[in-house]
């Protein structure tokens, strides 16, 4: 039984853009997939395994919200089956992880960036 006083129906992670296009743009190569929604100049959206990933372009009046932020705290972490390759790919965008393979306890994992400084990590399972 739902113990927090609300119900939801699902649950998303967004990230803001105030080059929304060049940002889907960027995801859409990443993750080889289409936006499953697209609103031009305002919002997309892409079905992930487990998550759906929304992109939006703030409205002028909370622009100032989000270009003035400092370094977010937040990851989208992604699962791979091949960290090498992974980080091939993201080279072949023209964004290399600027960082080493790190050993972490639940497997290797490396730090790269979306077009906007938004941090990845790609990780890959020791088993």
């Amino acid at each position: 039984m739902n113990q927090i006083g609300f119900l939801y129906t699902d649950a998303f992670v967004t990230i803001a853009s105030m080059n929304l296009a060049n940002l889907v743009n960027f995801y859409t190569q990443f993750l080889g997939q289409k936006p499953i929604s697209l609103i031009p100049n305002v919002y997309a959206e892409f079905q992930l395994s487990g998550v759906r990933l929304g992109i939006f372009q703030p409205k002028t009046t909370h622009e100032s919200e989000f270009t003035t932020s400092a370094k977010s705290t937040m990851s989208l972490c992604l699962e791979v089956s091949n960290l090498e390759d992974a980080i091939a790919h993201l080279k072949t965008l023209g964004y290399p992880p600027p960082g080493n393979i790190s050993i972490a306890s639940h497997g290797r994992e490396i730090y790269a960036y979306d077009p906007n400084g938004n941090r990845l990590i790609l990780h890959q399972n020791n088993s």
